[in-house]
């Protein structure tokens, strides 16, 4: 049979700290303090690409990234004539105006997906291509570009020579 030892006092204090730093740390208090201090010193960027609203106009998905809490947004895809938010086709000052419009709402653009780079015409307009979304990325306020590669064999070689090309630009 076991017997019932009755705490000491120092463990009746030390269990009784324990149990007030545990309801402050659930408090809305702290709660808030530390999303705040996680926001502040987070090596992680959390956000949100604009893929989901793909059937709509990319400013609706800005509008619901930005209502949804997250500070930075991933221009993907979009309503629009080759279904990309940002593309080889992107005129500059239009580049520009969708930063702008993530700027607006207070939004980061963390990454944008620029599609295809036209390799299969050749080598050199793959290079142009691949340094027109390079100064669309800037002129959007990024420095991230993901690109989705290509399926066709005979373009493996180009594709990677074109983007290695520009990796100093």
């Amino acid at each position: 049979m076991k017997t019932h030892v009755p705490p000491t006092r120092r463990d009746f204090i030390r269990h009784s700290l324990q149990c007030g730093a545990a309801g402050l740390l659930a408090s809305p208090l702290a709660t808030s303090l530390n999303a705040a201090a996680a926001e502040i010193t987070s090596p992680w960027q959390i956000g949100c690409f604009t893929r989901p609203w793909s059937k709509f106009e990319y400013r609706v998905a800005l509008d619901a990234i930005a209502e949804a809490g997250f500070k930075y947004a991933g221009l993907m895809t979009t309503k629009s004539k080759n279904s990309l938010v940002i593309s080889v086709d992107t005129p500059l000052d239009e580049a520009k105006q969708i930063g702008d419009e993530c700027k607006k709402r207070n939004l980061h653009v963390s990454s944008i997906y620029g599609g295809d780079i036209p390799v299969a015409q050749s080598l050199e307009a793959g290079i142009a291509g691949m340094r027109k979304l390079i100064d669309n990325c800037a002129a959007a306020g990024t420095t991230s570009l993901m690109m989705g590669g290509v399926t066709e064999e005979k373009l493996f070689d180009p594709y990677y020579k074109a983007i290695a090309e520009c990796c100093p630009y």
